[in-house]
C-alpha cells in the first residue's frame, strides 16, 4: 500500500482542521448554553430556547466573528512574520497601547466598572454596549512579545543579565498593571511567560529566583484587598457565611450536584433563575453540569483536551523557534485558563474572575482567543509546505521507443 502524495495530503483531514472543528464545536455549545443560562422566568419560553432569537442574537454574531477571525489567522504565515525587518517596533507600539488601555480603565468616564471591578473600556459611545478588557488583550500580546524575545536572543537566553532580565522586567510591569484589574489574569500571564521563557532556553534556577518576589507580590495584593481576603475565607469554609461571601461557591456546587449523571435537560436548570451569579460568564460550566450532567462536562473537557493534544502535535513538528514558542504560549494560556475556571467552579481553588475560554459569554474574548488558535493552525500549514519542499525530486521515467515491426 503506497503512501499519500503531497497533493493528497493537502486534501486529507489535517491537524489544523481538527483544531478548527474543535473551536467551532466549543463556540456552538457556548451559543446554546449562553442563551439557556440567560433565560428568565419572564421570557415566556417555558424552559425552551427560541431558535429564531438565538440565530440573530449578539452572541451568535460574536461566535461567527470569532470563526472568521480564526480562519483569517490561519492564513497568516507566522514563521515569515518573524523574518519581517523591524517587527520589534510594531510589537512595542501594540504593547505600549495595551498598557495605556489598562491605565485608562481606572479613569472615571472612560473605564467601565462592573461589580466594583474596573476591567473594561468602552468602544465608542456607551449606548452601543461594546466594551473590551485590556487585560485580555495583554494576555495574548505578551505571548507574541516573549516568543519574539526568546527567538531573537536564543543564543544568550541561558544568561541572566542579557537573556532573562529584560523580559522579566517587562512581564513584571504588565502583571503589575493587570493585577489592579484582576489577580487571576495577572497570575495567568506570569505563569505562561515563565513556561515560555523556560522553553526558550532560560535556566530553571534563574527563573526560580523570581518565584519568591512574585509570591510576595501575590500575598501583598491579597492582603491589601478586602474582597480577595473574603474570597479566600469563603474557600476555606463557605458555610460560615452561606448568605454572604460563601453564597457563590455554595450555589455553584449545588448546580453541579443537581445535574448528576444525566442533567436536568437543556433549558431546565434552576440555578440560573437568580440563584447563581455570573451564570453566563465565569460560572457557565456549573450551568452546563446542571443541565447536561456529567456528559456535558465530559464533552467540554474532551474538546479542550483535543485542542491541546492536536495543537501540541503541530507545535512539536514546527521547525523554527518563534513559531514553536508562539504555539506553545497560546496552548498553555488556553489550557491553564480552562483549568483554572473549572477548578474555581468546582470550588477546588478560591474564586477568580477568569472566564472559560470560548464558552463563557464574551465578545472580544471569543474573537481574540479564536484568532490565537488560528495562528496555531497556520503553523500546521507551514509544516506541510516545509515537508513538501524537503521531498527529494524524482527523476522522470524514460520510456524506450517502441520497436519498429520488422
Amino acid at each position: 500500500m503506497t503512501g499519500a502524495s503531497p497533493a493528497d495530503n493537502g486534501r486529507m483531514l489535517r491537524p489544523s482542521h481538527i483544531l478548527q472543528l474543535s473551536v467551532v464545536a466549543l463556540l456552538g455549545v457556548a451559543v446554546v448554553m449562553v442563551h439557556s443560562a440567560g433565560m428568565t422566568i419572564a421570557s415566556g419560553h417555558g424552559g425552551r430556547i427560541d431558535p429564531t432569537a438565538m440565530l440573530y442574537s449578539r452572541t451568535t454574531i460574536y461566535a461567527a466573528l470569532a470563526v472568521a477571525a480564526m480562519l483569517l489567522a490561519s492564513r497568516i504565515n507566522v514563521r515569515e512574520l518573524f523574518r519581517v525587518h523591524g517587527l520589534a517596533n510594531p510589537l512595542m507600539w501594540v504593547l505600549g497601547a495595551t498598557m495605556l488601555f489598562m491605565v485608562l480603565t481606572l479613569v472615571p468616564g472612560i473605564g467601565k466598572q462592573v461589580k466594583g471591578a474596573s476591567r473594561w473600556l468602552y468602544l465608542g459611545p456607551s449606548s452601543w454596549g461594546l466594551s473590551f478588557q485590556p487585560s485580555e488583550m495583554a494576555k495574548w500580546v505578551m505571548v507574541i512579545v516573549v516568543a519574539w524575545w526568546c527567538a531573537r536572543r536564543r543564543g544568550v537566553m541561558h544568561t541572566f543579565k542579557h537573556g532573562l532580565l529584560p523580559p522579566m522586567i517587562l512581564i513584571g510591569m504588565v502583571c503589575a498593571l493587570v493585577v489592579i484589574e484582576d489577580l487571576g489574569t495577572a497570575a495567568l500571564v506570569g505563569m505562561v511567560a515563565m513556561c515560555m521563557l523556560m522553553a526558550g532556553g532560560a535556566k530553571w534556577w534563574h527563573l526560580g529566583m523570581t518565584v519568591p518576589p512574585a509570591a510576595g507580590a501575590v500575598v501583598l495584593a491579597i492582603a491589601h484587598s478586602p474582597y480577595r481576603l473574603a474570597r479566600l475565607t469563603a474557600f476555606m469554609n463557605p458555610w460560615a457565611d452561606p448568605q454572604g461571601i460563601g453564597y457563590h461557591p455554595i450555589q455553584s456546587m449545588l448546580a453541579i450536584a443537581q445535574g448528576g449523571l444525566t442533567g436536568r435537560g437543556l433549558g431546565n436548570g434552576i440555578q440560573k433563575f437568580g440563584y447563581l451569579p455570573e451564570d453566563t460568564t465565569d460560572f457557565i460550566f456549573a450551568i452546563i453540569c446542571e443541565e447536561m450532567g456529567v456528559s456535558g462536562a465530559v464533552l467540554i473537557i474532551g474538546l479542550y483536551l483535543v485542542l491541546l493534544w492536536v495543537g501540541l502535535s503541530i507545535v512539536r513538528d514546527c521547525k523554527d523557534t518563534f513559531g514553536r514558542l508562539v504555539g506553545l504560549g497560546i496552548l498553555v494560556t488556553l489550557g491553564l485558563q480552562a483549568m483554572i475556571n473549572i477548578a474555581v467552579v468546582t470550588v477546588v481553588v478560591p474564586t477568580k474572575g477568569i472566564a472559560l475560554p470560548l464558552v463563557s459569554s464574551g465578545g472580544t474574548g471569543w474573537i481574540m482567543t479564536a484568532f490565537a488558535i488560528g495562528l496555531v493552525a497556520s503553523l500546521d500549514e507551514a509544516n506541510r509546505l516545509e515537508s513538501i519542499r524537503q521531498l527529494p525530486e524524482v527523476e522522470p521515467l524514460e520510456v524506450a521507443p517502441a520497436r519498429q515491426a520488422a
